[in-house]
């Protein structure tokens, strides 16, 4: 029998069939541990008072067998022997005194194992296991087979025979027993039969040295005296190959290349018997790839290489061999892309087969000549205006080269050589794309360097210079193709001045007045600079600004102004303004005279000079007053015969004065004479609003009309007098205020 590992097995058929019976009067209860075909173990707890126990077990479908055993008070367990294999049995159990009297009582169900089985036959097919046959047993419901050697005891339940113990050694004698089993337990062991397992399967290992072979090999079988090697192709055609030998290797030879066989292969021991077979499926590896063909794109600098294929190969892996580079790509089908080219070099390109088993031998190399790389160390260079030579390095595997030149206007050429430079025309202003490769019969190189040429720009056109100022120049020009920057010169007086700029009009500002300059405008641009024999034009700027050095009073309204003439040709204007108003005098000379300006005023005097250059700016201001003449206090009163004698207070006794007055029925003057502060004025009509004014009369020119006027209204009211109104008048920007005057005059 088998150790605790075996009987744990069995330890849930065993909580099946155990059955506690619990008295309800007194708790005694009884249970059951073990169960055989012939035999049933009980145990009980010890009860009190008890003397003895008394045990009848009572076949329950058989009649007349039954079984009744006595124990001590000292014994807690007992068995029951001598009972009917897979029978049903009431076990009543009985707690007595010493009396004889029961103190308490229990009774239990339990069955009887199936009757113990005989083994038929043992043998082994299979290294790891040994196959049981057995006659059934009534009431079993399964069996426990246990096959046990010197070292381990191996136990399997099964259902019914054959039955088949595994997890066993190889080339091992086991002894084999076996069990019957129900819900009540299990059966004592059978008789025991010994069987010994077959050899195990040699272990192989295969491989493909060649595409027409295959190797064998295997490690040594315990207990083996010889081995037996079989080869067939997988698909079942041709001819099985077979081969038996006592050493632990051998080669198949002749095979078809990339075809799937399989090797099949046992041990013998000395009795002839054979053990396990291992069988193992091995492809020989395949031939070379046949018709091998290489096309290079020239876009991509990679080649498509193509191949008939190679029977039983997986994958084929393409080599491309450039002294010491190699580039590869690996598929499936039957072509391949080989990526990452490098121009101007020549490749020689292989194919090899590979599968499970191994790979063919490479295929004979093809050789690739790649595009050429693009031409490098391009120079540009304007030879001379309007010509353009580009030149570059020649490179390997390039026959011939072609240069595309690009305007920025849209307009392409190009020129084809076979040497290493090429002459262009080009215009000023332009940007040219310029770009060379090199060819073979591979096809274009790749695009190498892009490199944009700038010819220098053309002269500005409708260049235009106008003065506006003494000391500044306007130049304004139409924009030209390839300007990034302009630069304005104006070269005379014996300097340069400059102006630069990204607009198409510039300011000369520290120029020199009253002189004559060329001006030039260049176009620059920062890759090519600048046309340097563009045109000039002539300007002149405006005259220089007179300096006033002098200031002379003539008369009461009369100044002249002297001045500092430098220019060559021109006109002065000079202005006196105030807030009477704006007086000028012109003059070519170097003085002129300003008439009829207000007494009592106050001026600022400048001077301007004009030629057909423009003006210059005014001269420093010098300010300019004149003489407290017009006289003040002037008033009215009345005489006889409609007459109006005119008061006033002279500023100035050397001062002659003239009174008027205008209304709408007539005008009327007086003038008095030299040192008199009044005038009268007869015939006056009544019934009018009068302006009167007194102004001083000069010896050297007319009638000042500069001084306040005054507005009076006459009434008519029979004879008595009327009243002067006051009003108001505005007179050279000022606001008076005229007070009342009374004025008489006789009604008629």
């Amino acid at each position: 029998m088998c150790t605790a590992k075996s009987k744990s097995i069995f330890i849930g058929l065993l909580f099946n069939c155990l059955d506690v019976i619990f008295s309800a009067n007194t708790g005694f209860s009884v249970s059951i541990y073990d169960v055989t075909s012939r035999s049933i173990c009980l145990r009980w707890p010890k009860f009190s008072g008890a003397s003895s126990y008394r045990v009848r077990a009572t076949a329950v479908n058989t009649v007349g067998h039954s079984l009744l055993a006595h124990f001590s008070d000292v014994t807690f367990k007992g068995s029951l022997t001598s009972l009917i294999p897979n029978t049903n049995y009431a076990i009543l159990a009985e707690a007595i005194d010493k009396n004889g009297i029961i103190l308490a009582e229990t009774q239990i169900m339990q069955s009887t194992a199936p009757d113990i089985p005989v083994i038929d036959q043992a043998y082994s097919k299979v290294s790891n296991s040994i196959t049981v046959e057995w006659r059934p047993v009534r009431g079993a419901t399964s069996y426990l087979m246990t096959a046990q050697d010197r070292d381990s005891c191996i136990e399997t339940v099964v259902t019914k025979s054959p039955g088949t113990v595994m997890g066993l050694k190889p080339a091992t004698w086991y002894r084999i027993t076996i069990r019957s089993i129900n819900s009540g337990g299990k059966s004592q062991p059978s008789p025991f039969r010994k069987a010994k397992t077959v050899l195990a399967a040699p272990v192989l290992s295969v491989s493909s040295p060649s595409c027409d072979s295959i190797a064998v090999s295997w490690k040594a079988v315990y207990m083996a005296a010889g081995f037996s090697v079989s080869l067939m192709r997988s698909d079942g055609l041709g001819r099985m190959l077979k081969e038996n030998t006592t050493n632990t290797s051998l080669i198949f030879t002749n095979l078809d290349p990339g075809t799937l066989y399989t090797i099949k292969a046992y041990a013998w021991n000395v009795d002839g018997i054979p053990g396990d077979d291992f069988t193992y499926n091995q492809r020989t590896s395949p031939n070379a790839p046949a018709d091998v063909q290489v096309a290079f794109n020239r876009g991509a600098l990679r080649a498509i290489v193509s191949w008939m294929p190679a029977e039983g190969a997986l994958i084929y892996s393409v080599t491309a061999s450039s002294g010491l580079l190699k580039l590869k790509c690996n598929t499936s089908s039957a072509s391949c892309v080989v990526s990452s080219l490098q121009c101007g070099s020549e490749y020689y390109v292989s194919v090899t087969a590979y599968n499970d088993a191994g790979s063919s031998k490479p295929t004979d190399a093809v050789s690739l000549k790649t595009i050429p790389c693009a031409p490098v160390n391009i120079s540009i260079e304007e030879d001379e205006p309007g010509h353009l030579l580009v030149s570059w390095s020649s490179v390997d595997f390039g026959h011939y080269y072609v240069v595309f030149v690009k305007s920025d206007d849209g307009l392409e050429v190009h020129c084809n050589t076979s040497h290493t430079q090429c002459h262009f025309q080009s215009d000023c202003g332009f940007t040219y794309v310029i770009s060379v490769f090199a060819y073979n019969k591979a096809g274009q190189s790749p695009l190498g360097d892009v490199f944009n040429y700038t010819t220098a720009p053309c002269c500005p056109s409708d260049l235009r210079a106008t003065a506006v100022s003494s000391h500044a120049v306007q130049v304004t020009w139409a924009a030209v193709r390839g300007a990034e920057l302009y630069q304005t010169r104006a070269a005379g007086g014996g300097g340069l001045e400059l102006c630069n700029g990204t607009a198409t009009a510039c300011t000369l500002s520290a120029l020199r007045c009253d002189t004559r300059y060329n001006v030039t405008v260049y176009a620059f641009s920062e890759a090519r600079g600048s046309n340097m024999s563009c045109a000039s034009k002539p300007v002149a700027t405006a005259p220089c600004s007179p300096e006033i050095k002098n200031i002379s009073k003539e008369s009461l309204s009369v100044i002249s102004v002297h001045w500092q003439s430098n220019n060559e040709e021109a006109t002065y204007i000079v202005t006196a303004r105030g807030e009477a108003g704006l007086w000028h005098c012109t003059s070519s000379g170097s003085s002129c005279t300003l008439i009829n300006l207000p007494c009592g005023s106050t001026f600022s005097v400048s001077a301007i000079a004009r030629s057909p250059a423009g003006q210059s700016l005014p001269s420093y201001s010098v300010p300019l007053e004149t003489g407290a003449c017009c006289p003040s206090g002037v008033k009215l009163y009345r005489l006889s015969n409609n007459a109006i004698r005119v008061y006033w207070r002279a500023s100035d006794e050397k001062i002659n004065y003239s009174t008027d007055l205008h209304g709408s029925k007539g005008n009327f003057t007086c003038s008095p004479s030299l040192g008199l502060t009044h005038c009268d004025i007869t015939e006056i009509p009544c019934g009018d609003v009068y302006m009167v004014v007194v102004s001083p009369v000069t010896d050297k020119g007319p009638k000042l009309t500069f001084c306040p006027k005054k507005i009076y209204s006459v009434t008519c009211s029979g004879s008595s007098v009327g009243m002067g109104k006051s009003t108001q008048y505005i007179h050279s920007k000022s606001m008076l205020l005229v007070t009342n005057l009374l004025v008489s005059c006789n009604s008629k």
